[in-house]
């Protein structure tokens, strides 16, 4: 199960980034084939198996991302823990 939530995060992650859509189609080909290898072998890999540079973020992309604000007011004090 965790294989498979990296494989699609790997797919994800340069998805979400490229620019063209070509690219993003030759990713999905490319993570479809790793993923059909995967099945088809269905064992599992150790962390030194694995490319780790296709999933890797470029810090410039990192701008683009809003910082999420929580939309609640959270406070130990008062709520729950009276008495």
């Amino acid at each position: 199960m965790k294989v498979i939530l990296l494989m699609i995060l790997t797919v994800l992650v340069p998805a979400l980034s490229a620019k063209d859509t070509n690219t993003t189609k030759e990713a999905l080909k490319k993570a479809m084939e790793k993923e059909k290898k995967y099945a088809k072998e269905q064992r599992f890999y150790t962390a030194d198996e694995y490319n780790f540079k296709d999933a890797e973020v470029d810090p410039k992309s990192l701008d683009k991302i809003e910082a999420l604000e929580p939309d609640y007011d959270f406070d130990m004090d008062t709520g729950v823990y009276d008495d």
